[in-house]
């Protein structure tokens, strides 16, 4: 069992409210939240799953073993009742149990109406396994204080091209295997659209969501224009927005937006989307770009959930189409900014403008290209395996 980088924070708060833990279908939720259960309160745990018809009966009475000490709730979010429901339970139990709530959609979303569990949970994002966690490295966070990088030894170089290749969802990078990440690509977007979203969303046309899907791998890393979408598909403007909503609360792809300053021409239209799972995309330059957006959002993520700190992802472009790929701000203050290349090309003009105008702390290039590290310009070019050993 690989040790997942929230596990002693989520321990902690498991002593103050519920914990929900929210993350892609697959992403091991499920399996992190029972070893939980196995490690800290053994033969305590009440395990609890939604799609179960017998765990239904349980949770639809209301009755818990009195010996056990945890409750998992899984998937329950299917349940339409489930936030009267949990805070119900948490509001009677608070004393005689911990309760943590699991689900592959976003447990979040109803944040945007009123929000009847306030003050009664914490709210965790499980990301797929990153190069710090694999290599079971140690982090040392200091917002807006410079990055802090392991040596890229053989071990660090050969994690790094699996995760590449594999993707970071743990059974692949346990198995390692070409013939079961195929049969992965084909069953695991085909159980989200056919299965957990069919369950919620109130979809006619499943086979639409599933081709705009496979057209999305190829949008990876470039400005998303919804109007492009809607051609391609024949659709409404209001139904390609839908869909593209409901795909990222399901774990499908994210989106990050441009960075808004008084201080540059921001441009402030199309978003950036990604995918959760880099190993999908064809393109090796688009997988790498993919797989360090995906670290970034999730040291974003975890900054927020651990800390506290309003940390967030953008892409720098102005009017003039000057752009660099990523920025991580903190209360909307700049930290650092990267632009990520597949070999070192040198010092893009735009990384230079935007780190001066913005005054960036630290700016970085990230390059696919083993054994680089040196500084031209106070900016860091830096192989990729070697600035992912910086983040969690």
């Amino acid at each position: 069992m690989i040790t997942r980088y929230i596990e002693k924070f989520i321990l902690d708060d498991l002593g103050e409210k519920m914990v929900f833990i929210a993350g892609p279908r697959q992403v091991g939720k499920t399996t992190f939240a029972r070893f939980l259960g196995e490690k800290y309160f053994p033969g305590r745990t009440l395990y609890l799953n939604w799609d179960s018809r017998e765990d239904r009966k349980i949770i639809l009475a209301g009755k818990f073993q009195a010996e056990k000490k945890l409750i998992i709730f899984d998937e329950i979010h299917k349940y339409g009742g489930w936030k009267g429901y949990l805070k119900g339970v948490y509001d009677k139990y608070r004393e005689k149990f911990k309760m943590l709530v699991t689900g592959s959609a976003r447990l979040d979303i109803y944040r945007k109406g009123g929000d009847s569990l306030l003050g009664r949970y914490y709210y965790w994002r499980l990301h797929p396994l990153s190069l710090k966690e694999i290599i079971k490295g140690k982090s040392h966070i200091t917002p807006f204080g410079e990055l802090k990088f392991a040596n890229s030894g053989k071990e660090i170089k050969e994690k790094f091209q699996i995760l590449l290749h594999f993707g970071g969802f743990p059974e692949m990078v346990v198995k390692q295997s070409d013939k079961d990440l195929r049969r992965w690509h084909n069953e695991h977007i085909d159980r989200v659209v056919k299965e957990d979203i069919r369950d919620i969303e109130n979809v006619r046309d499943l086979s639409a969501l599933q081709v705009l899907v496979e057209i999305l791998q190829e949008k990876v890393g470039s400005l998303l224009s919804l109007n492009s979408l809607k051609e391609d598909l024949n659709v409404t403007h209001k139904t390609i927005s839908l869909w593209m909503d409901i795909l990222e609360r399901f774990y499908c792809h994210f989106r990050i937006y441009p960075f808004k300053s008084k201080k540059i021409n921001s441009l402030r239209k199309e978003p950036k989307m990604y995918l959760w799972d880099w190993s999908e995309i064809r393109n090796k330059g688009a997988r790498l770009e993919n797989m360090a957006a995906s670290h970034l959002l999730k040291f974003c993520h975890f900054l927020h959930d651990a800390y506290g700190h309003k940390a967030s992802l953008h892409f720098l472009r102005d009017i003039e189409k000057r752009e660099v790929d990523f920025l991580v701000a903190i209360e909307n203050k700049p930290w650092f900014c990267a632009e990520v290349k597949s070999s070192p090309v040198g010092i893009t003009p735009s990384l230079r403008y935007f780190g001066e105008k913005l005054k960036v702390p630290f700016s970085y290039v990230i390059v696919g290209e083993q054994g680089v590290d040196y500084v031209q310009d106070k900016i860091r070019v830096i192989s990729a395996d070697k600035f992912l050993t910086a983040l969690v």
